[in-house]
């Protein structure tokens, strides 16, 4: 399938900084990518490039098999929703969701027609005569994301658009965000520096750091198997070990490589049943001792000493956890290690 959005060699500099270098990215129809890294990598600046909210120094953005860089925003058929709503507080919540469509003319039948769709969609229909600050920040930003469709844009741009919410409501509100997505099939881009959200929400997930796409993929290919140190270490608790800690744990690596990562679920902690199983399986186990214990909810997160290395270690949590110093062990597999590369200098 061609590319319905096409960034060709995005460059953007702010004084003698390089915030966004040459970046590529092609993105299908009806497809949500997001943009994820941490503070500062420049994926604001890349959904602000192609809203023509910033100006690009070198590239071109194809949408819909036209080049829009020269275009004003207004003209892009982009719509954009904003961490902070930047919902209008003078007008209710229907002319909220109207107020793009009067800018292009549209009559005014159609644009009550169109915003009591939309505000029966994202359930506040006993809200349209409502002003934003009576508003709960959820529903403020449901409404942020209603005027936004409305226009009915070809592309939907969400510049972390959860991050002020609490987590029960950003929990709630992504997955309505993905249901209408889906259901309107709109090509969005999703901005966001929590790595769970991603992987929940996309169908690609485009990992960026210094001003580049440093790794893309589908949420599992991106969780599975990542190829930099940095990519393993943003994307959760995974163990990155050098070569020697490596041998100590394993006593031999067939590889080159210098760097490797284990997930934390990948390593086992053995109860006496489960080690003599894995004895007789050929395993490698390692004696270890417990360093820290966290409860993550349906997680316990262990810390534990073996080989003089320290290994982060998820199981589920039973109701039964091992005390801090005492002994356990551990079984390894290195068919469940990646190999990891060294990120280029200013990738």
């Amino acid at each position: 399938m061609s590319a319905y959005l096409e960034l060709q060699g995005i460059h953007k500099q702010f004084g003698s900084t390089n915030v966004l270098n040459h970046v590529d990215l092609q993105i299908r129809e009806g497809e949500l990518v997001t943009l994820l890294g941490p503070s500062g990598c420049g994926k604001s600046t890349l959904l602000r490039c192609i809203a023509g909210l910033t100006e690009i120094d070198g590239g071109q953005i194809i949408l819909d098999k036209k080049n829009i860089v020269n275009l004003p925003p207004r003209n892009r058929e982009i719509g954009m929703v904003f961490q902070s709503y930047a919902l209008f507080p003078n007008l209710t919540v229907s002319e909220n969701i109207q107020y793009g469509m009067k800018m292009r003319g549209v009559a005014k039948e159609e644009r009550v027609r169109r915003s009591e769709e939309l505000l029966a969609m994202i359930d506040l229909e006993d809200k349209r005569g409502a002003y934003p600050q009576h508003l709960s920040g959820g529903q403020q930003q449901r409404v942020a994301l209603a005027r936004s469709l409305a226009v009915q844009p070809k592309v939907l741009l969400l510049d972390e658009p959860l991050s002020a919410l609490d987590a029960k409501i950003r929990k709630n509100l992504r997955t309505e965000i993905r249901d209408i997505q889906k259901r309107f099939n709109m090509t969005t881009i999703f901005v966001t520096h929590d790595q769970e959200e991603a992987l929940i929400l996309s169908d690609r997930v485009c990992l960026m750091n210094n001003g580049s796409i440093v790794q893309e993929g589908t949420p599992e290919e991106i969780y599975t198997t990542p190829k930099t140190e940095f990519v393993a270490r943003f994307m959760g608790s995974y163990n990155v070990l050098t070569k020697p800690e490596v041998m100590r744990l394993f006593e031999q690596v067939d590889s080159t490589a210098e760097s490797f990562a284990i997930r934390p679920e990948s390593v086992v902690l053995l109860d006496e049943e489960a080690r003599l199983a894995a004895v007789r399986e050929g395993k490698r186990i390692v004696e270890g001792t417990i360093h820290s214990v966290s409860i993550l909810g349906n997680i316990i997160r262990y810390a534990i000493d073996a080989a003089s290395v320290r290994l982060t270690i998820d199981v589920l949590n039973d109701g039964r956890s091992l005390r801090l110093g005492e002994s356990s062990r551990v079984c390894l597999a290195m068919d469940h290690s990646q190999l990891l590369h060294l990120e280029r200098e200013g990738a």
